[in-house]
């Protein structure tokens, strides 16, 4: 079977003097049959690919499944008279979300279970179901949720009974995906934010229980179209904070969760480049900001007076500090020290750190736990080690080990390996890359191995461990991640230099670390893969043009790769949100910086890596005609024989299939692919050599 060919509709675009060509601009419109049929094309195409790579993608999904264990239950959270926790079994796509009273931790084995909800009892066969907030009200009676069933960021409110289980007739629609449902705290009010035409969450709502949603009272609206909104409650549960947020500025307002009928207090206005997060300790308010502080520095200001303000811990240049989480016995703090994630307690005016054993890990305090608890929960993890959960006497500072999470199957983690290595990127700067591998993967010389990058955002590629990731390491295969610029793992320095007029940088840098692979031997280029997701799938397609020879097969998921007309188009969801991430092609000077390393800008006529890119139809981050359109010219311009598909995923999102079974089924999938170009064959493993 051929590769589809999408037909050329001539579109030019003028703009600072600069024409260009976008013969596949068409592929944007989803309601015109010829773009559903071109996709729907492609979808045959990948499946007659990948046909031949069935017993190894089967072999692949059940190694994965091997890997599930019988039951995975979180260790309980204390709120108030319950123990709240999720649960997973083997035999289901869902978590279960589950409760029990019992006055301490030592009573919880007795004590009965609640379910409080059952995403498989919602879940439809096949179906897409997505459930992101839950919030429980003050009294533990009923429960706030969003649901969405399309992939979109469209989800709608609702509310449970839990004594009886039923539904109250409360429904809330077009409410934003995450940060945006808060209760007051007598539970007769809901706050929740809404999104525009765009899916830009922008409106603040008061709901009534037991009112007609159209009769609920906007508190707020975020009319600038570079910011968007978003709320959360104070860790004492005595403020909803109101966040207007743009990547380089922000704004807070709090509502007494009391008294929910009250106005909004404006904390501090905006100003441009001054981003801040505020929380409640005491008779305080917490402030963390950037404001004459890159890597940010904490104060505090009595609630009585705000623009009090006085230092809590002196600045320090070398942590940056990302997160505060106060209790009635301690602070604590998280963010970044030399790289590497951080969790410190305030002790006498200065932060002490928690150490730990591993010099690579990732460390964090659980969220939504009770302002007045003794014991704080922390979650680790590295590469070997297995999520940790540890308890963290906030009187004594004594550390101990609640729960490993368990590994189905045969593990090790002394037949394992894992290293920080550092490459040199062209401006000198050094670029840490995080590396695991089965012991004796490089015995026999360099070994297969795919590279992951994101380097968006400010967000962080940590390390984590995967057990669904120990059947590809079994066959001698390497994971590398490289800590690129633009994410924020050196401190926010890194992220202001990956972004705007430093973006190149993360390019750049990923080919740093993939030429330093190569040169220490780890890797060759037609051994090595390159993946990455969203702005990590503009990462590797970027790389596909700029060094497409170090790979032999690239992985960009749901990539953000038509850069300029993106950011052109205000219609599109989070457009405007992203000029201060990328820039605003409507000035000269960002059109054409932009067009320096937009992958579907620069596709030429010559060779290019084996290219698995995936997307989803109702995607509303990266639109699916991205990908479409980057495939197309690609199909038509690319000099060599290598295997381009796009898999489009019709009923889904940004986030692809839902339900555990179904992302294994997807992971498999790629694995097979890459595997395959990579010269991996089916039988291989060094767990069980033959």
């Amino acid at each position: 079977m051929k590769p589809p060919v999408a037909k050329q509709t001539p579109h030019l675009h003028e703009l600072h003097g600069d024409v260009r060509e976008d013969d596949y601009y068409w592929l944007k419109d989803r309601n015109n049959p010829d773009v559903i049929e071109y996709l729907e094309k492609e979808n045959e195409y990948f499946k007659n690919i990948m046909h031949p790579l069935e017993d190894q993608t089967e072999q692949i999904y059940q190694s994965m499944v091997d890997r599930v264990p019988e039951t995975e239950v979180q260790v309980p959270v204390q709120r108030g008279p319950f123990f709240y926790y999720s649960r997973q079994d083997k035999s289901k796509q869902y978590p279960i979300y589950a409760r029990k009273r019992a006055a301490n931790r030592e009573f919880l084995q007795e004590a009965p279970e609640e379910i409080v909800l059952d995403l498989n009892e919602l879940a439809e066969e096949d179906g897409y179901l997505s459930v992101t907030a839950q919030r429980m009200s003050t009294d533990h009676t009923r429960l706030a949720y969003l649901e969405n069933r399309d992939g979109t960021d469209r989800y709608t409110v609702y509310v449970k009974d839990i004594e009886t289980g039923d539904l109250l007739p409360d429904r809330i629609s077009n409410v934003f995906i995450y940060g945006s449902l808060e209760w007051s705290r007598c539970g007769d009010y809901l706050f929740y934010i809404t999104v525009d035409e765009n899916e830009r969450a922008c409106r603040l709502w008061r709901h009534q229980l037991g009112s007609e949603s159209e009769t609920d009272e906007l508190i707020y609206e975020e009319t600038d179209e570079t910011f968007t909104l978003y709320i959360g409650s104070s860790q004492s549960g005595k403020f909803i904070f109101v966040y207007s947020h743009s990547t380089t500025t922000s704004e807070i307002r709090m509502i007494d969760a009391d008294s929910p009928l009250s106005p909004p207090q404006l904390v501090d206005e905006r100003r441009e480049g001054t981003l801040y997060d505020v929380e409640h300790w005491e008779d305080s308010l917490l402030i963390l900001t950037n404001e004459n502080a890159l890597n940010f520095q904490l104060l505090k200001a009595p609630l009585r007076d705000l623009h009090t303000r006085t230092n809590v811990i002196e600045y320090d240049e070398e942590r940056y500090l990302q997160d505060m989480f106060p209790f009635k016995d301690a602070l604590l703090i998280t963010g970044r020290e030399k790289g590497v994630t951080q969790v410190w307690k305030l002790k006498d005016g200065e932060l002490d750190r928690i150490e730990w054993e591993e010099p690579i890990y990732t460390v964090s305090v659980v969220s939504d736990q009770s302002y007045d608890a003794a014991e704080v929960l922390l979650e680790y993890e590295s590469l070997l080690t297995p999520e940790t959960t540890y308890g963290l006497n906030l009187t004594t500072g004594e550390k101990y080990c609640l729960q490993v999470a368990p590994v189905s199957g045969n593990y090790s983690r002394s037949s394992y390996r894992q290293e920080q290595l550092w490459a040199t990127a062209n401006d000198g700067v050094k670029i840490p890359i995080n590396v695991v591998y089965r012991e004796g993967a490089l015995d026999q010389g360099p070994a297969p191995l795919i590279l992951h990058g994101y380097g968006s955002y400010g967000a962080n590629s940590d390390p984590d461990f995967n057990p669904y990731r120990l059947p590809i390491l079994d066959k001698g295969v390497v994971f590398a991640t490289a800590q690129v610029r633009g994410g924020s793992e050196m401190g926010r320095n890194w992220y202001e230099d990956g972004k705007m007029m430093h973006k190149r940088n993360t390019f750049t840098d990923f080919i740093a670390a993939a030429n330093h692979l190569i040169d220490e031997g780890y890797t060759t280029p037609s051994q090595m893969a390159a993946r990455g997701g969203s702005a990590g799938g503009l990462l590797v397609g970027a790389v596909a043009n700029m060094a497409g020879e170090l790979f032999q097969v690239i992985v960009p998921a749901v990539p953000f790769v038509d850069v300029v007309t993106t950011m052109l188009d205000t219609s599109i969801p989070l457009t405007t949100l992203e000029w201060d991430e990328w820039g605003n092609p409507q000035k000269a000077e960002d059109y054409f910086y932009m067009k320096s390393y937009s992958p579907y800008d620069n596709v030429e006529a010559k060779d290019y890596p084996h290219l698995y890119i995936t997307t989803g139809l109702n995607d509303p981050r990266v639109g699916y005609w991205e990908p479409a359109k980057w495939v197309a010219r690609l199909r038509r311009l690319k000099t060599d024989d290598n295997i381009l598909v796009l898999k489009t995923n019709m009923g889904a999102g940004h986030f692809g299939a839902s339900g555990r079974f179904n992302h294994l089924k997807e992971a498999a999938e790629y694995y097979a692919f890459v595997l395959d170009k990579l010269g991996v064959t089916n039988n291989a493993d060094m767990a069980n050599p033959r």
